[in-house]
């Protein structure tokens, strides 16, 4: 037992015998058996354990058998009590998943404090092969079955080439106690109707389905090395990046070559928190029209023409009040200076615009586009829609979303930022002051 776990160590590269390292100790015969065996292969650890007051007298129990093995193994140990109801309930998260992110919290923790190399938890093969089937039975791509990693970040598990069986026949040899979680023999969850009811009858039709479910889990995690090296040289050749709008954009016809635009779409998207239905979905839209948006927390992904592109949520603009001429700052990256002058002349430039100034009134206000908005283009007579005319333009969707103008106290819009005045706002023969509105990069 001793050399396989020493051998799966070093064939791995988990752990050092010149730095610390922390033993996640619950009581159960897994961290118990992790515990012992690092400490013979002479290993320098310190055990840490987690109260959760989540089983009465049960957790108090074995609180103290922890720290009765520690003592007698001369070991230091590390004791930590939560109220993990509480957590959950302020946090609105399941008690499975608040006791996961306060242990690991503190394990992190632990591990600055100490300056600890890793923390040592003693998932073993069966876990990996529940953990398996779990993501199986959820529709998992290829990150979720290639099991239980035995190295994450700082987060090592030396028992992976064990099962549980192994792990309770050394204990017996050697004669060691350990407490039993009574909470592990109730099928009331997922993972405990895995291990109680599932993998006992698929033993029955295979009694190595253990060992071949885990050498499957090892094939695929090399599988992953080959797609991932496969789909980062993807990302590079067609995933365009513009810095300044913070935008990514793909070009369709370019996906559509690749062995599996999906499975890219997927790995490109997974990250910024699209769901594989979503995957699906804009899959299936590939030939469709342009303007298609998919949303996830914190981005949107949209068809534009012959381009997928995702851009970042940006933060609402508040209306800006504009009482008289003057310099203004618009948000971080832009302000807006509006200055009079009798210098009558017509601005050419994108960025820079005069207006009559006798026809404006004030106060103006500088906002993004609305559902609705109308404006006469300068050279027309007649009314059209700023949507349309971003669309003539062809403004892709991000940048019609982003479109300020300036409006002024009765609402009428006297210029399209960066694009075009009103044409009732021009500068004439007979004008006799101007408006200058210049919009600055700062």
């Amino acid at each position: 037992m001793k050399k396989k776990v020493a051998d799966f160590i070093g064939k791995n590269g988990l752990l050092s015998h010149e730095g610390l390292h922390l033993v996640a100790l619950s009581g159960g015969a897994d961290s118990v058996a992790l515990l012992l065996i690092l400490k013979d292969l002479g290993y320098r650890i310190e055990a840490a354990h987690c109260n959760f007051h989540l089983r009465g007298e049960e957790s108090d129990r074995d609180e103290e058998f922890v720290k009765d093995l520690c003592t007698k193994e001369n070991i230091p140990l590390h004791l930590i009590h939560f109220d993990t109801k509480e957590y959950a309930s302020l946090h609105q998260v399941s008690i499975e998943m608040a006791a996961r992110d306060l242990r690991y919290g503190y394990f992190r923790q632990l591990i600055k404090d100490l300056d600890a190399e890793t923390v040592c938890v003693a998932h073993h093969r069966d876990d990996a092969v529940e953990t398996f089937i779990m993501n199986l039975m959820r529709g998992s791509g290829i990150h979720g079955l290639t099991g239980i990693r035995s190295l994450n970040d700082k987060i090592v598990r030396p028992l992976l080439c064990v099962s549980r069986q192994e792990i309770e026949d050394y204990l017996h040899s050697i004669g060691q106690r350990y407490v039993v979680d009574s909470t592990n023999l109730i099928d009331d969850v997922l993972r405990n109707k895995i291990r109680l009811n599932v993998l006992p009858l698929l033993e029955q039709l295979n009694p190595n389905v253990a060992d071949n479910i885990g050498k499957s889990a090892q094939f695929l995690q090399e599988t992953e090395k080959v797609v991932e090296a496969a789909i980062a040289q993807q990302k590079k050749e067609l995933v365009k990046r513009n810095s300044q709008q913070k935008t990514e954009a793909v070009s369709i016809v370019e996906l559509k070559q690749l062995p599996s635009p999906e499975l890219f779409l997927h790995e490109w998207l997974a990250e910024k928190g699209f769901n594989s239905t979503q995957v699906e979905q804009l899959s299936a839209h590939l030939e469709g029209s342009s303007g298609k948006i998919f949303e996830a927390a914190g981005y949107t992904l949209y068809i534009d023409r012959e381009h997928l592109v995702l851009a970042p949520h940006k933060i609402p603009m508040k209306p800006l009040r504009i009482p008289e001429a003057g310099h203004y700052r618009i948000n971080e990256t832009i302000c807006m200076s509006i200055k009079e002058s009798d210098n009558i002349f017509i601005s050419k430039s994108a960025d820079c615009v005069t207006i009559d100034k006798v026809k404006v009134r004030f106060p103006l206000t500088i906002r993004l586009v609305e559902n609705g908005d109308s404006f006469i283009p300068y050279g027309m007579t007649g009314k059209k829609l700023v949507s349309d005319y971003l669309t003539d333009i062809k403004c892709s969707l991000l940048e019609k979303r982003s479109q300020m103008v300036i409006a002024d106290s009765e609402g009428q819009i006297i210029w399209l930022i960066g694009k075009r005045i009103d044409n009732r706002f021009r500068v004439t023969e007979q004008t006799s002051q101007v408006l200058q509105m210049t919009l600055i990069n700062s």
